[in-house]
């Protein structure tokens, strides 16, 4: 009598599914729909979370950057509202004789202001990131006047400063210099602006001083090993490592350098005093908002510098592919 084959799994491994048994799946029923519950639970708590930025962005945001973009098609004054006139405005906005004043105004400060600014906050930057006792304090000190810098009351000051017969006034005179305040000198009335700025150097500094913190010790003291001194160290081994963050820097500074609003209205008023030489294109598209209600000019002028800013963003993100260079990647 012959021995009957084996027919367990134990016997014979893979038998089930040689045998044509329903693959092993995935859980199913209460479990997956228990997952999938889950799942759908914590994207509704995203959304909600999010539902107060998306509601502000909308409405204090897009709503009004929509409602600017209609009006500058349109013949709309404050008072007695308007009609659609197409491209008007923006072919008077080039005939405006103010128009390039004030450009010229804005790129001055933005080509003084900005390397200055950044140069500063990475010299300071680079002091701060010593460890040594204290430095902390020293950290807090420098990034303090960035919080005050854009108020109303410290720009009074600055302009009680730079008056003709300021405290500048007073310093500079001694050293027979006769003149005047920066605020009485169209020459050098934009200098206090810039000054300003550079006061407030503390947020590209924290950053930059975060940037310095990453940068591997081991490639200075490989650097050292081979005879580097500490400018070769800084051209060949800080810059490289810290250009994503300098492109980072200059793109921000930058494009806030071309929204100054609050300061230049302060100290130079509407009319850029003295003789238009802070008149920035800010101050420019606020004056002919609130001072003569032609919204429609005003949002036709703040159009052409998102337009100018976006040109300027988009030519310096191509530069940064040659420029920029990120850990890991191969040149």
């Amino acid at each position: 009598m012959s021995a009957s084959p084996p027919t367990t799994a134990e016997s014979k491994p893979g038998a089930a599914g040689e045998a044509g048994a329903p693959p092993v799946r995935g859980p199913r029923g209460a479990a997956g729909r228990r997952s999938s519950g889950i799942r759908g639970g914590e994207r509704l708590a995203g959304y909600t979370f999010m539902l107060p930025w998306l509601i502000g962005t909308a409405v204090l945001t897009i709503g009004p950057m929509a409602w600017s973009l209609y009006l500058s098609f349109t013949d709309y004054h404050l008072i007695r509202g308007g009609e659609w006139t197409g491209l008007t405005n923006y072919r008077a906005v080039f005939d405006d004789p103010m128009f390039f004043r004030t450009v010229r105004v804005t790129l001055m400060y933005v080509a003084v202001s900005v390397p200055i600014k950044l140069v500063a906050s990475l010299f300071v930057a680079m002091l701060l990131s010593q460890r040594r006792r204290g430095m902390g304090f020293y950290r807090a000190a420098f990034y303090m006047p960035s919080l005050i810098a854009m108020s109303v009351g410290v720009a009074l000051i600055w302009k009680a400063l730079f008056s003709n017969d300021g405290v500048q006034d007073s310093i500079m005179s001694s050293f027979g210099w006769e003149g005047g305040g920066f605020l009485g000198n169209p020459s050098v009335s934009i200098l206090m602006l810039v000054l300003l700025a550079v006061w407030s150097f503390g947020a590209p500094m924290v950053i930059f001083l975060a940037g310095l913190m990453q940068v591997p010790q081991q490639l200075y003291e490989a650097a050292e090993v081979d005879g580097a001194g500490k400018w070769r160290k800084f051209v060949h081994i800080t810059l490289p490592m810290l250009s994503p963050v300098i492109f980072f820097n200059v793109l921000m500074e930058t494009v806030g350098a071309f929204q100054l609003f609050g300061p230049a209205y302060i100290i130079g008023g509407e009319a850029g005093a003295p003789a238009w030489s802070t008149l920035f294109y800010t101050v420019r598209i606020y004056t002919l908002a609130f001072t003569d209600f032609r919204m429609g000019f005003a949002s036709a002028y703040a159009w052409i510098l998102v337009l100018a800013v976006g040109i300027v963003t988009i030519i310096m993100f191509r530069a940064a592919k040659q420029l920029v260079f990120y850990a890991g990647e191969d040149r």
